[in-house]
């Protein structure tokens, strides 16, 4: 027997109940919401339907944590188990989260990619397949998605906020700006949304317009899942940050962005690269670092990405803990192990960022300088990723090398030439030798 969900799409189940746990999570999935585990409650209701087995896969693996894979296997087990049942659409879906629980996210990607553009409906297929292209830092794949299934998905504000975020990822600040703005008018508590212009005004320097845009829509944050929740204001405090109002980064930090989920790695790198960021700025954050490290120091050898592992390593170097050490040794064995990224990118930032924790400037800019250019190649976002260009900036400057680097500080002036700290690190380039 099959049912419809919301948007009409079929679902092998004749439980009603599955059907609602299954738009439900897309719904909440899509908004940042709390309740993803009500899909759990789609599984109970019946046992045998792949889609919500596979989508239950999916939460699990959503934890980027060293147990989320065993976690999720037995959903796709069992989703495995019944596949005869399944329809196309489902078979495909399931394929995709079977290629992320085996660690190809170039495979689940094209699955996924493959399934929308047949059923662009799927807006849960969709937000996946976007999280894998940025994942990889493939932002053009990131906005193919959303032109795939915007045609179909016109009046549904949720998509506008998704094609939002590829426009900027791709460098399309005035569309993005636009389609973000387009969603928030059709639904005000779109985060996405919000996000995206964050992101377009943090790249054009709009730091005073930023933090009104973000401060405006923070009270609608409080029904996100903590990811959402810190993130946004995360990038009210960069604002602030480049307003050089210190202690009120402080008080975001430490009221906003740690300490709502301290064992979620989003939560976790969001709030190592606020306090990062913080002392570039020349902020004391005193003994955060060692709060930080209590809940990250379980990630040594987990290598979910790349992207989370320099973070975590920063933040263990900075806590002056011998897990710090061992956590450089576990990622230059991964990367020697998996090549690509890891090798060429990854590996060399990781060996500069343990120089720049030890006060080795002249080293760190040496050994990270032929990776800066393929940051993209781990994922993040550019706002994101910044971060370790300002490292890599700092370790210029602070290692005697300003004039390797005084074209890259004039650019980012030209850039967001109303950024204090932008003025003051060409001011410092320009004189020192």
């Amino acid at each position: 027997m099959t049912l419809k969900d919301s948007l009409g799409l079929t679902v092998a189940t004749d439980a009603k109940e599955t059907v609602a746990a299954i738009d439900r999570f897309r719904d909440q999935f899509l908004g940042y919401g709390k309740d993803l585990p009500c899909i759990l409650k789609g599984v109970e209701a019946d046992p045998t339907s792949v889609l919500a087995n596979a989508i239950a896969a999916a939460l699990f693996l959503f934890l980027e944590s060293r147990d989320g894979p065993g976690r999720a296997a037995p959903y796709l087990r069992t989703a495995d188990d019944n596949v005869g049942r399944a329809t196309e659409r489902e078979r495909q879906f399931l394929a995709g989260i079977g290629a992320w629980h085996d660690g190809d996210g170039d495979r689940a990607f094209g699955r996924l990619f493959d399934l929308v553009r047949r059923w662009p409906h799927d807006l849960t297929a969709a937000k996946i397949a976007q999280y894998h292209a940025f994942n990889r830092g493939e932002s053009e794949r990131i906005l193919a998605v959303a032109d795939a299934i915007l045609p179909a998905n016109r009046d549904l504000p949720y998509v506008h906020g998704m094609r939002a975020f590829g426009l900027e990822q791709c460098h399309r600040l005035a569309e993005a700006e636009d389609s973000a703005r387009q969603a928030v008018a059709m639904n005000r508590r779109d985060p996405w949304a919000h996000h995206a212009v964050a992101h377009v005004m943090e790249t054009q320097g709009r730091v005073d317009e930023g933090i009104a845009w973000m401060s405006g829509l923070a009270p609608t944050w409080d029904d996100c899942n903590s990811f959402m929740y810190t993130h946004n204001w995360w990038h009210l405090a960069l604002f602030h940050l480049d307003r050089d109002e210190h202690a009120r980064v402080t008080e975001i930090y430490d009221r906003h962005v740690w300490g709502i989920d301290k064992t979620y790695s989003q939560d976790q790198i969001g709030a190592v690269s606020m306090l990062w960021r913080m002392e570039l700025r020349g902020i004391d954050v005193g003994t955060r670092w060692q709060d930080l490290a209590d809940h990250i120091e379980a990630r040594v050898g987990e290598h979910v990405f790349a992207f989370l592992d320099l973070q975590y390593l920063y933040a263990l170097l900075r806590s002056g803990r011998p897990s710090g050490a061992a956590m450089a040794a576990s990622l230059e064995r991964k990367a020697e192990q998996a090549g690509g990224a890891w090798r060429q990118v990854a590996l060399p930032m990781a060996q500069g960022i343990v120089d720049f924790a030890g006060g080795r400037f002249e080293r760190a800019f040496a050994v990270m300088t032929p990776a800066i250019a393929r940051l993209q190649d781990i994922g993040g976002s550019h706002a994101q990723r910044d971060l370790f260009v300002q490292t890599w900036l700092a370790a210029a400057l602070k290692g005697g090398q300003a004039a390797a680097v005084r074209s890259v500080l004039e650019e980012r002036h030209r850039a967001r030439p109303k950024v204090a700290v932008a003025h003051r690190m060409l001011h410092q380039g320009r004189i020192s030798p």
